[in-house]
């Protein structure tokens, strides 16, 4: 099973710290400067989602370039071999993959790196995916885990509430523990001498 990060949305205040503590370790360690994570809006509740690292992952397999690829029981994307087709946001079932522009290498430089004028067009916002802008480079991002920290993913590390947590084989195992010693203990309750049966 992949690991993957999930989000308890009755312990969620909405104050976005996830989504500041990913950015800030992301472009550290020289990734795009974006976070790998929504927080969503209901009515009455909010919760970051992220990459649920999908175990037949649809992002990997319309890759063109195999810039996705499973590691470390997770789905990693190497931002260096993006070539902006956007084909992976558009396969995510959970829409946890985002183009982000950045712009391309010395656009600042006096002499050769001098930004292009911006073209006009449409200024109503629009979905990520349709997204652009002149002399960027639309790179796709979405949760990595934090693969590069050894201490796991920031946002979990950071959540005031503790409303996030590692989802992986030895959570699910203590999970599947707990709700069988927590039921046999009421089966056990319901069966035991003087008790009347509901039949």
């Amino acid at each position: 099973m992949n690991r993957f990060v999930i989000a308890d949305p009755d312990k969620c205040t909405g104050c976005y710290t996830c989504v500041a503590a990913c950015v800030s370790v992301h472009e550290t360690v020289g990734l795009v400067a974006h976070p790998r994570l929504t927080v969503m809006h209901t009515a009455k509740v909010t919760m970051p989602v992220q990459c649920r690292n999908c175990d037949d992952a649809p992002c990997e397999k319309v890759c063109p370039v195999t810039a996705i690829t499973f590691q470390d029981h997770a789905v990693q994307i190497n931002e260096s071999l993006c070539i902006s087709c956007k084909m992976c946001s558009l396969a995510c079932p959970f829409g946890a993959i985002t183009p982000f522009g950045t712009l391309p290498e010395g656009a600042g430089h006096p002499v050769y790196g001098g930004l292009a004028e911006p073209i006009d067009h449409d200024p109503e916002p629009v979905h990520p995916i349709l997204a652009w802008a002149a002399g960027q480079k639309a790179v796709a991002v979405k949760c990595d885990m934090c693969h590069f920290l050894p201490e796991g993913p920031a946002c979990i590390r950071v959540c005031p509430t503790e409303a996030l947590r590692l989802v992986d084989d030895a959570a699910l195992n203590q999970s599947a523990a707990d709700k069988r010693a927590k039921y046999s203990g009421m089966l056990a309750a319901v069966h035991a001498p003087g008790v009347a049966s509901n039949r």
